[in-house]
């Protein structure tokens, strides 16, 4: 290609954006002198460096909150390592950056699926009753979305492993692209079409859309991969004459059925041994036609192809969680892409399918979600299992596994760690490097960045009565004066430190205080974090996608009454015609940070769920009414009193994920 020489402005323009770290728009991609990276490249408004979103993603400490079936954990093995599988409440972002710290899960995920939202802003139906979600991202804030989370599910992904990404007509070939990039286009396998809906509807001026695309990448050329077959209805079962190839096999010619002899033409061989045709007799798929008198072979089966249109996309079932993928898809793309105890994760996972098909067909698995509703609804899901796909048959108990919690943190759990694993965390949570090192015979824990980073042990402390004061502050400057730069960082719980100031200036350093559970410091990361929102309405389930961030759990102030009353419209009295009401009076957030935020009463509440048979230690999700739809009947829930069997257990949410549970008794309802 012939490039004009660059006039005085333009090469001032181009150093200046490289000594600033920033890109070259793309009219000077084909001015400077040399070939670009990839053959092609698709470029639009605010695409990130995908060396910056490596490193720039925040990583979030996972905390364990409960194991379930915790006393049939498998001991360490060659095979397990000790593992359970793990259903993850957080920003699948920060969370795929955790684990590529990980080395149980780095490089060992055999298969990947996710079914993210589709980004249009269209309100999308998967049942035909009511709206599945809104998608909020839209264009290429929705495409640059889906590329971070790709690119550390690539990072993560087994060297032999398969993705599969499910979208739609509006951004497919956009994510096609994109997927290119990423995973490479000679590792594109298939755009697999699958069924979307059941329901029909008019399409004005268009024809009906009625698939999705699936697509299907792998992560190099030598990856686990299963051939799939599907039986053929009786009527489309054929006869077909045996099957020969080129070439002679002049030692073993023949093959033998009903004790005649038959051979094939010259120069061809038979397709398949003498011991795979005995078995094809002894199951009535092979023959001597009587007609003919020439061997035949019945075909009952097919590989199964691209389109998948032959079972259903979405599980049409009443009450079920919005845009449920059908188990019978997920068998499918299981089976063909890895094998028995391989490790299966989904960053989407919404209702828990791919996790359910897992544990029926004996692999691993990771889920992750944002939504509250997600995270209990996969609970109840994994706990209530049926063998049978389709969730049919004989109950099936589920190997272990722990609920985390990932960029929502119970902080009194986390004070009640052992100083070593509050000491792990905590600098976790800040992005520290965990270095232990000694500057002028104070032992240091870390570093942020280049600086220097010192977890206050507030355990030890405490027994010798020591505060974070200012005093304290002095006594280590006088020990490590101008030993340390700039900045120095002191990780301590709020409670301990005695001042206000987010930092101490001495000499030429800022002692840079950490506190814990306050918010990160702006000055310090430079960057805005939000809390992940949960959905009011069942139209914004899957809203909660575009939130990034973390913070510290603070149950919301509530007040009820409770009572039990004549159902509305019965004349008699008997106990059956009785039902319970729950009015809500008062719903307030409680949230620490830096800048006070003030809410109206109800204004914060997200949901309530319910389970009306409520068992110690697990809750098992019967019904979650939404706050759109309470508000509209004034915060007053009511259903029948048969419902409760000895006790229920009801959860109020906020829109940031925190909870207050309440376990009540019939005697706690008033008549």
């Amino acid at each position: 290609m012939n490039r004009r020489k660059l006039n005085k402005e333009e090469i001032e323009f181009i150093a200046k954006c490289l000594k600033g770290g920033k890109p070259l728009p793309d009219s000077y991609r084909y001015m400077i002198p040399f070939e670009t990276k990839k053959e092609y490249e698709f470029t639009y408004a605010d695409k990130k460096r995908e060396e910056d979103i490596l490193s720039d993603t925040m990583r979030v400490p996972l905390q364990p909150v409960k194991t379930f079936g915790n006393n049939n954990v498998e001991p360490a093995s060659k095979n397990n390592n000790g593992w359970t599988n793990r259903l993850i409440f957080g920003d699948n972002l920060q969370v795929l950056k955790e684990l590529t710290y990980d080395r149980k899960v780095k490089g060992r995920v055999r298969l990947i699926y996710i079914d993210p939202p589709f980004g249009t802003g269209d309100i999308y139906d998967a049942k035909g009753n009511a709206p599945a979600y809104s998608a909020k991202l839209q264009g290429a804030k929705f495409i640059e979305f889906l590329r971070e989370r790709l690119i550390f599910l690539k990072e993560i992904l087994a060297n032999d492993g398969s993705i599969y990404v499910r979208t739609d007509y509006h951004f497919g070939h956009y994510l096609k692209a994109v997927m290119d990039e990423i995973f490479e286009k000679n590792n594109f396998r298939n755009e697999i079409v699958i069924n979307r809906s059941k329901y029909t509807k008019t399409a004005p001026r268009r024809f009906l859309t009625k698939t999705d695309s699936l697509f299907f990448y792998t992560k190099s050329e030598n990856y686990q991969y299963q051939n799939l077959r599907k039986e053929l209805p009786e009527a489309e079962q054929i006869w077909r004459p045996f099957l020969h190839l080129p070439g002679e096999n002049k030692t073993n010619r023949y093959r033998i059925i009903e004790g005649k002899k038959f051979y094939p033409p010259n120069g061809r061989h038979w397709a398949f041994s003498q011991e795979n045709l005995d078995i094809a007799y002894r199951k009535g798929l092979a023959r001597i036609n009587p007609e003919t008198g020439k061997p035949e072979i019945k075909t009952i089966d097919k590989e199964i192809s691209n389109s998948w249109t032959d079972i259903p996309g979405y599980t049409a079932r009443p009450g079920g969680y919005p845009t449920e993928n059908s188990e019978q898809l997920l068998e499918r793309i299981i089976s063909a892409s890895s094998n028995s105890g391989d490790l299966v994760l989904d960053a989407f996972a919404g209702s828990g399918t791919t996790g359910a098909v897992a544990e029926k067909l004996g692999r691993r698995w990771t889920m992750i979600d944002c939504g509250k509703l997600a995270i209990y609804t996969m609970q109840k899901r994994m706990l209530n299992l049926k063998k049978e796909i389709g969730n049919k048959g004989k109950p099936l108990r589920p190997r272990p596994f722990t609920l985390f919690n990932a960029g929502l943190y119970d902080y009194k759990m986390i004070k009640e760690l052992p100083y070593e694993k509050y000491r792990e965390f905590v600098l976790k949570l800040f992005q520290c490097r965990d270095e232990k090192h000694t500057i002028a015979g104070i032992e240091l824990d870390g570093y942020l960045g280049a600086d220097n980073v010192l977890v206050f042990n507030y355990q030890e402390y405490k027994n010798k009565n020591v505060v974070l004061d200012r005093g304290f502050i002095d006594d280590l400057h006088k020990i490590l004066g101008n030993k340390v730069g700039y900045r120095f960082f002191i990780i301590a719980p709020a409670a301990s430190v005695a001042f206000l100031e987010d930092y101490i200036e001495k000499g030429k350093t800022k002692y840079f205080l950490l506190r814990i559970p306050y918010s990160i410091i702006d000055e310090l990361h430079k960057k805005g974090f939000t809390h992940i929102k949960q959905p009011v309405s069942e139209m914004d389930v899957n809203a909660t996608v575009d939130a990034v961030g973390f913070d510290f759990i603070w149950a919301p102030d509530v007040e009820c009454v409770y009572l039990i009353r004549d159902r509305k419209g019965q004349l008699k009295l008997k106990e059956s015609n009785k039902e319970v009401v729950i009015k809500i009076k008062k719903f307030k957030s409680n949230i620490l940070s830096k800048k006070p935020q003030k809410f109206e009463n109800l204004e914060t509440l997200s949901m309530m769920m319910v389970d009306y048979d409520y068992q110690p230690e697990i809750f098992d999700l019967d019904e979650v009414f939404y706050a759109e739809d309470l508000k509209k009947n004034n915060y007053e829930l009511s259903f029948d009193l048969d419902k409760i069997k000895d006790q229920i257990m009801l959860i109020y949410i906020d829109i940031f994920g925190n909870e207050k549970r309440e376990v009540k008794k019939l005697g706690d309802f008033k008549k």
